[in-house]
């Protein structure tokens, strides 16, 4: 038996990186998982190997910044599952911009995906646990959540959000039985950070590499799963000791 044996895990940004790394972990440990990716190609191919895998898996296509595809994303898996028990709520984006050169714009839409979706997905979420008598949410926040960083002014307002949203949604419903924890990873060696800002990015932190998505991914199992089960409102940093300097 799997630490989550036939639990239904929906994870966004499920198609590649993080997201990916954990449906694989969460697969191997009894899951049934929902990919849920803009990337259509990358989610249904990912979708398929899984299924080679003799997996229960689902992939959904949705902006997490959409009520309505949100709300979609949740109604499959019921159709589908019958059930939500965890959610990985882990679909972001992040750019380097000097504050005084950002567009508004930019400002909006990087707020938007990482803070308005986190909400979107978590609100939805917990609609669906609180019918089932609980669940676990583990949102996708950051080191930069905790710290500043010149050229982020969204990003780190955005994680910032994050790290106190997932406090409130704990508190207000731990007496429901919906646990609710955030992931805060460090510089993680995925699609997002460009080739040539990984070698600076690992020298900037004390264990002096990069993080795996795996090791991610096996973090997020112990805040999905019974092992922490005494844990809500928590930020897990994972940082290689970045924030500790």
């Amino acid at each position: 038996m799997g630490k989550l044996q036939d639990k239904v895990a929906v994870i966004t940004g499920g198609a590649s990186g993080i997201g990916a790394a954990t449906a694989r972990l969460f697969v191997s440990e009894g899951a049934k998982v929902v990919l849920v990716d803009l990337n259509e190609e990358k989610g249904k191919a990912f979708e398929s190997e899984l299924k080679a895998l003799n997996a229960d898996a689902l992939f959904v296509k949705a902006n997490i910044t959409s009520e309505e595809e949100v709300a979609n994303i949740f109604t499959q898996t019921i159709e589908k599952f019958g059930k939500v028990d965890i959610v990985f709520n882990n679909a972001g984006i992040g750019r380097v911009h000097p504050t005084h050169e950002l567009d508004y714009a930019e400002w909006r839409q990087t707020v938007n995906v990482d803070l308005d979706g986190v909400f979107l997905v978590a609100r939805e979420a917990i609609r669906e646990m609180l019918k089932a008598g609980g669940g676990a949410i583990v949102n996708t926040a950051s080191m930069y959540g905790w710290v500043g960083s010149p050229g982020s002014a969204a990003y780190n307002a955005a994680k910032g959000g994050v790290v106190n949203l997932t406090r409130s949604l704990a508190l207000e419903y731990a007496e429901q039985n919906i646990r609710v924890n955030a992931l805060c990873p460090g510089f993680i060696d995925t699609p997002i950070i460009p080739e040539e800002s990984k070698l600076a990015l690992a020298a900037a932190t004390p264990v002096k590499r990069l993080g795996k998505a795996e090791e991610m991914a096996k973090a997020v199992l112990f805040l999905a799963s019974d092992d922490s089960s005494y844990m809500t409102g928590n930020s897990l940093t994972v940082d290689g000791g970045y924030t500790a300097q």
